[in-house]
Order: C-alpha cells, then structure tokens, then sequence
C-alpha cells in the first residue's frame, strides 16, 4: 500500500482538490469492487447477461476515473495512474470475454489498494 498512497498523496497535493472529491472517488472505487464481485458470482451461476451488465458497469467506473485525471496538475503520477487505468479497463475486456474470474480479482486487489489509500486521505 506504501506506494499506492505516495502516489496519491503526491497527485492530490500537485491538483486542486477537496474532501468531497476524495470521498467521491472512494465511492467510486467501492462501487467499481462491488460490481466486480457481483459479476463473479455470475460467472459462477453462468448468468451471462447479469456478468456483463456489471462488468460494464465497473469498467465505466474506471473510464470515468481515467477521464477526470488532471495530468496537467498531476503530472507524471497522473500518467501513472492513467496507465493503471488503462491496465485494468484491458484487463476487465478480457475477464468478460473470457469469464476470467481471475483476472477480475488482480482489479479487485488494486482497486482495494487504492481506495485504501484514498480512504486515508480523505479523512
């Protein structure tokens, strides 16, 4: 977690930004892991429709997190973090293609990564 949290601390204090936008990406990452969850369970009863559905759900959590980042402001740490997003957005493709229940686990842990950091700045 000592990295992920350097590097958000690092990215918030180089852009503009206050409690209630970190509380939001909270919310945001916490969403994108229940949805990931939930979609595992579909893969497990073979519910192809429902798997999807929140597969696309977390990945346009991730699209939405990857738009808002300032690289501007951020700097390198937001390319950092652009790359990561774009690693998970692939990685998530191809866990829905291939019902890779695997795969959505490596997002989970790094979603559950960052929010952790996340979390401890926002407070």
């Amino acid at each position: 977690m000592g990295f992920a949290m350097n590097q958000l601390q690092a990215y918030q204090e180089a852009s503009v930004t206050t409690a209630d936008k970190g509380q939001l990406i909270v919310m945001l990452y916490e969403g994108a892991i229940k949805f990931l969850k939930l979609a595992q369970k579909q893969i497990e009863t073979g519910n192809h429709e429902a798997r999807n559905r929140y597969m696309i759900r977390a990945q346009d959590i991730i699209t939405e997190l990857n738009s808002v980042l300032d690289t501007e402001a951020g700097g390198q740490i937001a390319k950092n973090f652009r790359q990561l997003y774009d690693f998970m957005y692939r990685q998530l493709l191809e866990a829905n293609i291939r019902q890779d229940s695997a795969k959505i686990d490596e997002v989970i842990n790094l979603l559950e990564e960052l929010n952790a950091a996340w979390k401890a700045i926002a407070e």
